[in-house]
């Protein structure tokens, strides 16, 4: 009995093969990852700047409409309190005058400095930038 020749598989669509069934990313999918995580940045970005003069408009009791401020977030709270110390202020301050919880706190000032609302004046020691 003689062997049978089947049609030979090229070496690019054994790859592509691989590439589907063990859902690698292409270099494509990669790039439209960036791109759309930019979109993201950019939008944070933005809504950080407008963040500050927006306003929520809430429905009392009776049914009207009210507009006014919007409510504080933890991260206006404490950017509140590092504001009010000229020269810094420690993590316990903080966590007292807030009374957040420490993991929580420690999450809000590593985001405000990634937003670059506070600069680390040395170990522990916050300022408002």
């Amino acid at each position: 009995m003689t062997k049978r020749k089947g049609k030979s598989v090229s070496f690019d669509a054994m790859v592509k093969f691989f590439m589907r069934q063990y859902n690698i990313p292409t270099k494509q999918d990669i790039n439209n990852l960036l791109t759309r995580l930019d979109r993201l940045e950019n939008l944070i970005k933005t809504t950080a700047r407008q963040g500050k003069s927006r306003q929520v408009s809430t429905k009392t009791a009776k049914g009207k409409t009210s507009v006014g401020a919007a409510p504080k977030t933890a991260s206006d709270m404490v950017l509140k309190i590092i504001k009010s110390f000229k020269k810094g202020v420690d993590f316990p301050t903080i966590l007292a005058k807030t009374g957040f919880g420490e993991k929580k706190l420690r999450n809000i000032i590593f985001r405000l400095n990634q937003m670059n609302n506070i600069k680390r004046k040395s170990r522990g020691i916050y300022i408002a930038s």
